[in-house]
C-alpha cells in the first residue's frame, strides 16, 4: 500500500498565532485562563491546552470578574466585546487575522448602511461572530446566504446598495456558484477588495485536488466540528472515492484499507502534525510500504501576537533579567 502525503497540510498561521496566544498567557499569568470557545475545532489541540491550564467556556458569564480570557481564532460579536469591556476583563484576542479582516470589511458596510451578503454555514462561530460585528442600527442588513437557492428567495430593500462577504474557511470552489447566482441577481453588488477566502483553506483544498486522482482513499485528520477539514473530506465524494474524517490513529478502521493500493492523508488547517505522522504509522502496520510528500505550495505566513500580549511579554522578560523576578 502506497500513502501519499498532501502539502500544505495541517496548522497554518492563524491557529498557529492563536495557540501560542495561550500558551503564553497561561506561562504569563498562571492558570487558569478562559477561553471563550475552542481556540481552535481541534479535540486534540484542546484537550492539550485544557492539560496546561486552559478553561474553555461557550459565554462570558461563565468567566469570573477580574480573569483573563480569550477570544478564539473564529471571532466574537460586538455584544461580547463590549461585555468583556464593560466587566473589565483582561482580554487577548486570538481572533484569526483574516476573519478580522472580514469584520472590518462588514463594520464599513454597515457604516455605509448597506444590505450584505454573508456567504457561510448557519451555527458556525466565525459566522455568528461576522453577523454580530454588524451595527443594524445604522440602517443596513446582514443577510446569511447558505446556498443558490438562499440567493433566488432573499428579499432586498435597495438592490444598488449591495456588498457581500464571505465565511474565511470556505474555498473559492465553494463560494464561486453562490457569487455567480448573487451577480446574476444582482449586477450592482460590491465585492471585496481582495478575496475573503483564507490562503490556507485554498491551499489545502488545492492540495487535495492533487492527491485524489492518485489515490483509492482518502483520509483527513480533523475534528468534525472543523469547517475546512469537513470541506477536504467532502472533495473525496466529488470524485467517487472513499473519505475519511479522523481525530487520529485510534479512529482508522482497517477494513477502509482492505482493497486500497494507494491512500492520500492530508489534514485540516487546525489539526496538529503529530497525528498525521500517528496516522502514517498506523497505515504502516497495515502494509502502507512506502510514503511519499506531494510537492505543494510553500506557506510562508506569519501573523503577529497581540500587541498587548507582545509588551507584556517585554515586560517580564525585562523584569526577569534585571533580577526584579524569580
Amino acid at each position: 500500500m502506497h500513502i501519499l502525503l498532501a502539502n500544505p497540510r495541517g496548522f497554518c498561521a492563524g491557529v498557529d498565532r492563536a495557540i501560542d496566544i495561550v500558551e503564553r498567557a497561561i506561562d504569563l499569568f498562571g492558570a487558569p485562563i478562559y477561553v471563550r470557545h475552542e481556540v481552535v475545532h481541534n479535540k486534540y489541540v484542546v484537550d492539550r491546552l485544557r492539560t496546561i491550564g486552559a478553561v474553555f467556556v461557550e459565554e462570558l458569564s461563565e468567566v469570573p470578574d477580574g480573569a483573563t480570557v480569550i477570544f478564539s481564532a473564529h471571532g466574537v460579536s460586538r455584544v461580547v466585546q463590549m461585555e468583556a469591556k464593560r466587566r473589565s476583563l483582561n482580554v487577548f484576542d486570538a481572533t484569526c487575522p483574516l476573519v478580522t479582516k472580514v469584520h472590518m470589511e462588514v463594520t464599513r458596510y454597515a457604516r455605509e448602511a448597506r444590505e450584505v451578503f454573508l456567504i457561510g454555514h448557519a451555527g458556525h462561530p466565525e459566522v455568528e461572530g461576522t453577523i454580530g460585528q454588524f451595527d443594524t442600527s445604522l440602517g443596513g442588513s446582514i443577510y446569511l446566504v447558505e446556498t443558490v437557492e438562499d440567493v433566488q428567495f432573499v428579499q432586498v430593500r435597495n438592490p444598488a446598495h449591495l456588498a457581500f462577504v464571505t465565511q474565511t474557511t470556505l474555498s473559492v470552489d465553494d463560494t464561486a456558484s453562490i457569487v455567480e447566482a448573487l451577480r446574476t441577481r444582482f449586477p450592482g453588488l460590491k465585492a471585496p477588495v481582495k478575496e475573503d477566502i483564507c490562503y490556507a483553506t485554498q491551499n489545502r483544498q488545492d492540495a487535495v485536488k492533487d492527491l485524489i486522482g492518485r489515490c483509492d482513499v482518502l483520509v483527513v485528520v480533523g475534528s468534525k466540528s472543523s469547517s475546512n477539514s469537513n470541506r477536504l473530506r467532502e472533495m473525496a465524494d466529488k470524485v467517487g472515492i472513499p473519505g475519511f474524517l479522523v481525530d487520529g490513529p485510534e479512529f482508522l478502521h482497517r477494513e477502509w484499507f482492505d482493497s486500497a493500493k494507494t491512500v492520500g492523508v492530508t489534514a485540516g488547517a487546525s489539526a496538529p502534525e503529530i497525528l498525521v505522522q500517528g496516522v502514517i504509522s498506523q497505515l504502516k502496520e497495515w502494509g502502507g510500504s512506502v510514503v511519499d510528500e506531494l510537492k505543494g505550495r510553500e506557506e510562508h505566513v506569519i501573523f503577529a501576537l497581540p500587541r498587548t500580549l507582545r509588551d507584556v511579554t517585554k515586560r517580564v522578560g525585562s523584569l526577569s533579567s534585571d533580577g526584579s523576578a524569580g
